[in-house]
């Protein structure tokens, strides 16, 4: 089992930065390729940015991509999720989630709570 909680949400104005921390335990952080995906009002949830497991690669939603950052430290076990620029539409509840990597969720076993983030405009 693998227990994630997220941090780091809240309110912030169109333009703005916050960064986003999942912490990791149990099972052994480096054997999980993490991922983070968001729900907003109404929508399903989708794929935001997730560091695989093999090769180390990093993938971003086209949404996202040049103001989003995902990183990880491994002797922390957290994954941060860096966002800058933020518009409206970022609105959502953030979830981290471990597993084999990729934008699809059914390849990720284990989820955070979520953590809310909205931006004003």
């Amino acid at each position: 089992q693998v227990q994630l909680v997220e941090s780091g949400g809240g309110l912030v104005q169109a333009g703005g930065s916050l960064r986003l921390s999942c912490a990791a335990s149990g099972r052994t952080f480096i054997n999980y390729a993490m991922g983070w995906f968001r729900q907003a009002p109404g929508k399903e949830r989708e794929f935001v940015a997730c560091t695989r497991l093999i090769g180390g690669s990093i993938y971003y939603a086209d949404s996202v991509k040049g103001r989003f950052t995902i990183s990880r430290d491994n002797a922390k076990s957290t994954v941060y999720l860096q966002m800058n620029s933020l518009k409206p539409e970022d609105t959502a509840v953030y979830y981290c989630a471990a597993g084999r990597g990729g934008w699809d969720q059914s390849e990720y076993d284990y989820w955070g709570q979520g953590t809310q983030v909205t931006v004003s405009s």
